[in-house]
């Protein structure tokens, strides 16, 4: 199998005996997911897009199904519009954008239309790289989507999520490469560790194996520090044959998010390897984004130390998080130890599905009910059934069958024992919304009518943001207290004072 025209390794660098590896950065989408819940705002990516645009990367990472997900229902502003916005100014990197299979932003598969045009739209509005996957490796679910992605003119791949599990070798990540490159060319294949799970001795073997199948088309690797092992496995992952990289701009790197683009570089070029990068642009989104963090209260990425228990249950970090949240509220977080440990006896029973959205969430939920009830799989979510059934693809693995017999007896008797595709849903919704663009018809389809009323009603995306001194920042927050009889500031060049009762004022120098 050719690579796709323009996506060869560099011949320069081919000539010259250097191999060159190239960055993606991750700083706009996982990493802020990671790190600030995705709740960094268009107007806080704005003043440095054209900066990032300049620093030489291969792509820039910018949405996703939770981004679409977060800008509407918190953010409440039209992912549509951020990315015109960030098209608009990043003008020489593609804007890269994921594909979670038939079911995008939902936790149920969508009628093909929506699917379909919602890549076409993707495109349209300035995504110019694409990765669609699907979890269960069902390339049936994603094959049309790539299609389609390459025809409206994106550079278009295929990613393969990595797990660890005995169904997930290396020959089953070599054989569904292959598919793939039988079925569909593809201009570069990711290898996605969301969970943060690779090791250096897989690397070491999945990568060559990957590489041999591969030859010139790119390998990229994508993972995540939870377990502390990825800054590792990327340098690793190079010297194995991986020929793109994707990292994050410290501070947004570390913790649950991408290893560190300022230092996986460094590290890269001091092995000999090219790395083009303006590293001075690439400290100066740094420490904007330093500084964005220190003004709006987010958290700094740090290392992790290793935790050998997090190949048992597998979860995002993300999730891991808000999974710790969401039982506290309920005043269960003594049953997490048991929560996680009945997640990981879960998926043995389940065929090991992969730790990603949406079948971690159908995982740690069917968990939490075995373990609150006392009596498992008494109560069935209608998602964990559909998956049992196949709802959302073929399974790599059969479910052991008594578990099947429990899910299948338990769950809804509404869900039908073969599942049919979803109805074409957009002749429907271009009636309902005859004034409405497709872009809003498509967000209708996925989320509560009053959701996306709430993000229209909100008005245009705010597109102004400022960095303020810290002296600005507390008079703002003085401002917020306007009970206050007194205000005594001081630093090593002046004091002021000011009191409303007796009314003076003072001022040292």
């Amino acid at each position: 199998m050719k690579p796709v025209p323009g996506c060869a390794p560099d011949e320069t660098s081919k000539r010259s005996g250097v191999r060159k590896i190239r960055v993606q950065d991750t700083t706009l989408r996982d990493a802020q997911q990671c790190l600030w819940a995705t709740r960094m705002t268009t107007a806080m990516m704005l003043p440095v897009a054209q900066k990032m645009d300049a620093a030489g990367y291969e792509a820039i990472d910018l949405m996703g199904s939770v981004q679409f997900d977060v800008c509407v229902r918190y953010l409440k502003e039209d992912p549509w519009d951020r990315v015109r916005l960030l098209r608009q100014r990043v003008r020489n990197t593609p804007l890269k954008a994921g594909l979670r299979s038939k079911s995008l932003i939902t936790f149920r598969p969508l009628p093909e239309d929506v699917v379909h045009l919602w890549v076409e739209k993707l495109v349209e509005n300035g995504i110019g790289k694409m990765s669609p996957f699907d979890a269960l490796f069902d390339f049936d679910n994603i094959i049309e989507s790539m299609r389609i992605a390459r025809r409206a003119g994106a550079s278009v791949g295929a990613a393969l999520i990595f797990c660890e599990s005995p169904v997930h070798t290396d020959e089953l990540y070599v054989r569904k490469t292959k598919e793939l490159l039988e079925r569909i060319g593809v201009s570069h294949i990711m290898l996605k560790d969301s969970g943060g799970l690779l090791t250096v001795d897989r690397v070491r073997t999945l990568v060559p194996a990957l590489k041999q199948v591969l030859g010139d088309i790119p390998l990229e690797l994508h993972s995540h520090c939870m377990t502390g092992l990825a800054p590792l496995v990327y340098l690793e992952g190079v010297k194995a044959g991986a020929d793109v990289v994707q990292t994050a701009t410290a501070p947004l790197a570390n913790g649950p998010s991408q290893p560190a683009t300022q230092t996986i570089v460094r590290n890269l070029r001091q092995m000999g390897y090219e790395v083009e990068l303006d590293d001075r642009i690439v400290d100066e989104v740094g420490e904007y984004f330093r500084a964005v963090a220190e003004q709006e209260g987010k958290p700094l990425g740090v290392p992790m130390e290793y935790d050998a228990f997090h190949y048992e249950h597998q979860l995002p970090g993300g999730m891991l998080t808000n999974l710790q949240f969401q039982l506290q509220e309920a005043r269960l977080l003594d049953k997490f130890d048991a929560v996680l440990a009945e997640i990981a006896r879960i998926r043995r029973e389940i065929g090991w599905p992969i730790m990603v959205t949406p079948f971690s969430q159908f995982l740690a939920t069917q968990a939490v009910f075995n373990v609150v009830t006392g009596e498992r799989y008494k109560i069935v979510p209608d998602e964990m059934k559909q998956y049992a059934l196949g709802y959302f693809g073929k399974l790599l693995a059969p479910l052991e069958p008594d578990i099947l017999d429990r899910i299948v007896e338990n769950g809804s008797p509404s869900i039908a024992l073969e599942p049919e595709p979803p109805e074409p849903a957009l002749p429907r919704l271009r009636r309902q919304y005859p004034n409405s663009t497709d872009e809003e018809r498509m967000m209708r389809v996925m989320f509560p009518g009053n959701q996306v009323d709430a993000m229209l009603a909100a008005g245009p995306i705010r597109t102004d943001y400022s960095i303020r001194t810290p002296l600005i920042r507390l008079l703002d927050e003085l401002a917020k207290r306007p009970k206050l009889a007194r205000v005594y500031i001081e630093n090593k060049a002046m004091r002021l004072e000011v009191a409303a009762n007796p009314p003076k004022a003072a001022y040292h120098a």
